[in-house]
């Protein structure tokens, strides 16, 4: 028996290998969603891979009557309606762990970014300026970071930052207080987090309890000075918040790499915002990263094609009943 699998988004052709060397998948990529070819090719697919710009929602999956399992190239799902892929018995998976390095690299770069300026002060360079004394920095070394949410990133960034001096607390109400251990850390509530970071950092999906976790009433909350830095999802800080914030100098700085529409509006009050630095979406933006999730989602969509294991589908609660 013959699967056929159909893969878009440019998801990883050497990171799908496993697919392609084995006989009994017939892999087809499909990039572009403008073409015919791209929804023809959903009439007979069992499995389909996709990364973030594919919507997989109920009028895609009414294409595909043959559909078992939905693979995200990555970690999150937000563009995969799960419960009408649950109703219709198709299975979900992702790739929790492949690009975990990558993401936390790029917090990182976000962080130290940020907080000495490097994209102002290139951007005055090229103007053929020499301010120096406008772009004095902070040191990581010493100050406090806040996390909200320590999964297998967040967690990565916190070893990591802890690496530069700095002490870190966290905010996660689905973290054990052994885990916070392992990882060196302190584990708290939102309050303490909010009112005494020097530096805050989002590590969470958007859920109803996390949509605008960071508005208007928590920045004020904050220190003056903190920074502020997202590379998990869009949605979970209030962005007018922000960019009103940070023209009123209340915050140090922020640094964005996700955002509630994207690609990001031309009319977006961060456009404007002083000590901001923007990036599109490249968390996982690396080349080992999109290799990785590859690898990892192949494994997973292979499992419940051939053998009917769901232990790796983010619905497989609801599909076992």
């Amino acid at each position: 028996m013959t699967f056929k699998v159909v893969a878009t988004d440019k998801v990883s052709d050497s990171g799908l290998r496993s697919l392609l060397e084995d006989g009994r998948f017939d892999v087809v990529f499909e990039h572009d969603s403008s073409s015919p070819a791209f929804t023809a090719a959903f009439v007979s697919a069992d499995a389909l891979i996709v990364r973030s710009a594919t919507t997989v929602d109920a009028a895609l999956l009414a294409t595909a009557p043959d559909l078992k399992v939905i693979g995200r190239a990555g970690v999150g799902v937000d563009n995969i309606d799960i419960p009408a892929a649950t109703d219709r018995g198709i299975a979900v998976v992702n790739a929790p762990s492949g690009n975990t390095i990558a993401a936390a690299e790029m917090t990182m770069a976000l962080i130290l970014a940020t907080m000495r300026h490097v994209a102002a002060a290139d951007a005055s360079v090229r103007a053929g300026k020499w301010d120096r004394a406008l772009f004095k920095g902070s040191e990581l070394r010493g100050r406090r970071l806040g996390l909200i949410g320590a999964g297998r990133i967040g967690a990565e960034v916190a070893i990591r930052c802890q690496s530069f001096g700095m002490d870190v607390i966290i905010y996660d109400p689905y973290l054990s207080e052994e885990r916070a251990a392992e990882i060196g850390c302190r584990l708290t509530d939102l309050d303490e987090v909010i009112r005494t970071a020097d530096v805050i950092s989002l590590h969470v999906p958007l859920t109803e309890e996390t949509r605008g976790i960071i508005d208007a009433k928590a920045i004020s909350h904050m220190k003056p000075g903190t920074y502020v830095v997202n590379a998990s999802r869009g949605g979970v800080v209030g962005e007018a918040d922000l960019a009103a914030a940070l023209h009123a100098g209340h915050l140090g700085g922020a640094g964005l790499d996700v955002y509630e529409d994207e690609p990001l509006d031309d009319a977006s009050p961060l456009r404007s915002a002083p000590n901001l630095t923007l990036t599109p979406h490249l968390g996982a933006s690396t080349v080992e990263a999109q290799e990785h999730v590859a690898v990892e989602v192949a494994a997973n969509v292979a499992a419940v094609l051939v053998d009917g294991d769901l232990s790796t589908a983010l619905n497989k609660d609801r599909l076992s009943h």
